[in-house]
C-alpha cells in the first residue's frame, strides 16, 4: 500500500460518527482501488458509542500503518473532523469519503491520470449517483474526459460532491468550522473563485447510499440546508471572491434550486407514501 510504484499519492480522510454500520464498506470501496491510495485517516468525531473500536477493527484489517485512526476529544462536526484529518495527511494530495459512501475500483486511477496530464489542475471531481448499498455495482469505467470548471458554472451550485473531490494538499484553504452545512461549497468556492484550476470528470466514480434530499443526516433539514447555502453566498461576496452582481444571480439561481428541490421531496414523498398503501 505504500510502494510508489503501485500506488497513488494521495492520503484518504473520512470524517466518521456513528458510523459503526457503515465505515467497513468505505474502507474496502479504498482498498479496491486499481491504484490505491497511500494512506486513509479516519477521524472520529467524538462520536458517542463504539465508533472508535469499530474504526480499530477495520485498521486491523488492513497492512499496518495504512488505515490511521484519529479520535477527537470533542465534537467539531464534518469540517472539523476533515480538517484534522487534512492536518495528518502526508500525501501531495487529499481525497474526501463520506463514511456512509463507496467509491468505484478505478476512481483513483482516472483522477490521477488527469492529474499527471494536466499538474496545474488544483481540485478535481467527477460524478456520483443513488445507488442502493445492496445492488451490484455496474462495471467500473476504464476512461474519463475531463471538463475545466469556469468560473461562471460555480454560481449555479455546487458541482463537486465531497465524496469525488481530490485536491491539492498544499492549498491555502481549509473547511470553515463555522459551518455545519454546505461547508464544503464553501471551500471549493474559495479555491474556485481565487484563481485555482478546477475540473470534474464525466463519468460517475462514486456512490451516495441514500437520496439526496430528506433522507437523514443533515441534508435532511432543507431550510438549513438552503439557509447555509445564504450564508455561503454572502461571505463569498463579503471576501471579495464574488462581485454583487454574481452575488445577485447566485442569489436568484438559489431560489430556483431551493424549488425544485421541494418538488422532487414531495414527489418522492408521494411515491413512497403511495408504495406502502
Amino acid at each position: 500500500m505504500t510502494d510508489p510504484a503501485t500506488t497513488a499519492p494521495v492520503s484518504v480522510v473520512v470524517p466518521c460518527y456513528r458510523c459503526g454500520a457503515t465505515i467497513a464498506d468505505a474502507v474496502a470501496s479504498v482498498a479496491r482501488q486499481t491504484l490505491p491510495p497511500r494512506q486513509v485517516v479516519l477521524v472520529d468525531d467524538a462520536s458517542p458509542d463504539d465508533t472508535v473500536s469499530a474504526l480499530h477493527a477495520v485498521a486491523a484489517q488492513y497492512a499496518p500503518g495504512w488505515v490511521q485512526v484519529v479520535a477527537l476529544p470533542a465534537n467539531r462536526g464534518p469540517s472539523g473532523a476533515r480538517n484534522t484529518g487534512w492536518e495528518h495527511a502526508t500525501e501531495p494530495y487529499v481525497a474526501f469519503l463520506d463514511s456512509d459512501d463507496t467509491w468505484a475500483p478505478t476512481k483513483i486511477e482516472l483522477q490521477m491520470r488527469a492529474l499527471r496530464a494536466d499538474p496545474e489542475i488544483a481540485l478535481l471531481a467527477h460524478r456520483m449517483a443513488v445507488r442502493d448499498r445492496d445492488r451490484p455495482a455496474p462495471p467500473p469505467p476504464r476512461q474519463a474526459r475531463t471538463h475545466i470548471v469556469p468560473r461562471r458554472r460555480l454560481l449555479l451550485n455546487n458541482p463537486f460532491p465531497t465524496a469525488s473531490v481530490v485536491l491539492r494538499r498544499d492549498l491555502p484553504f481549509r473547511f470553515d468550522e463555522n459551518y455545519r452545512r454546505v461547508e464544503d461549497f464553501l471551500l471549493w468556492g474559495q479555491i474556485g473563485f481565487s484563481g485555482y484550476r478546477c475540473a470534474k470528470l464525466d463519468q460517475v466514480l462514486a456512490y451516495w447510499h441514500k437520496a439526496n434530499y430528506g433522507a437523514g443526516g443533515l441534508s435532511e433539514d432543507l431550510k438549513a440546508m438552503h439557509r447555509a447555502g445564504r450564508e455561503v453566498r454572502r461571505e463569498l461576496l463579503r471576501q471579495g471572491l464574488v462581485s454583487y452582481p454574481e452575488h445577485l444571480f447566485a442569489r436568484s439561481v438559489g431560489m430556483v434550486r431551493k424549488a425544485r428541490q421541494r418538488m422532487l421531496l414531495a414527489l418522492r414523498r408521494a411515491t413512497e407514501g403511495g408504495a406502502t398503501s
